[in-house]
């Protein structure tokens, strides 16, 4: 789509330092309108007791990797990507099986270990219990996408909020204000590695916005 923008997003160098790219993926209005899908082979999640930014999502990649490298069929999901959230739609029927809000996820990041293999944290609102999700791909160049289309979500969702903020009429009560100092999506390219490992993590905010 090469209609210009009516929302102006940062590059991927400001919105994420360190980002080595200096250009999104897409359009915003494929991410509010559309969504952005992917095939991936959803490895599965587990429970994070100590939530230790990165590390955790690093951590649980290589376990999930270990606990499902002899399994004959792993499940094929779309993980279908807009600014609101993350969906996983079954390949086969089509079904959407678990959905994610943008301000639930955290700390995406591809295993060191496995470039093809990446992760996110969610937060369980109602138990306050923190999962990670774990899938891999057929190539590391699709793996490091989907991380930063992740990233671009973010912003596009940061980029509404600050304009909804600005259509606010004067005289609106603080707390009504939505929270604005995002924690930005930092994709932090490994040495030596061309388009390698994409890290991402930040504080999780009242706005949601934060990785």
């Amino acid at each position: 789509d090469r209609r210009e923008s009516k929302l102006t997003l940062r590059p991927p160098s400001l919105a994420a330092p360190y980002a080595p790219v200096q250009n999104w993926q897409h359009q915003p209005e494929k991410l509010i309108f559309e969504s952005c899908g992917y095939e991936a082979n959803y490895l599965g999640s587990m429970l994070i007791k100590d939530l230790r930014g990165t590390e955790s999502t690093q951590d649980a990649c290589a376990k999930m990797r270990k606990s499902t490298e002899h399994m004959k069929k792993i499940p094929t999901i779309i993980l279908s990507i807009t600014y609101k959230g993350v969906k996983f739609i079954d390949a086969s029927n089509k079904n959407v099986i678990a959905e994610h809000e943008i301000r639930n996820i955290s700390c995406a990041a591809q295993d060191p270990e496995d470039l093809c293999t990446f992760a996110y944290i969610t937060k369980d609102l109602q138990t306050s219990h923190h999962y990670c999700h774990v899938f891999s791909t057929v190539d590391v160049n699709l793996t490091y996408e989907i991380i930063l289309t992740l990233g671009q979500a973010f912003e596009v969702a940061y980029q509404l909020a600050l304009q909804a903020q600005r259509a606010k009429p004067l005289g609106a009560g603080a707390g009504e204000m939505i929270e604005t100092k995002s924690s930005k999506p930092v994709p932090k390219p490994r040495a030596g590695m061309r388009k390698s490992a994409v890290r991402a993590c930040g504080q999780e905010r009242p706005a949601g916005l934060g990785w």
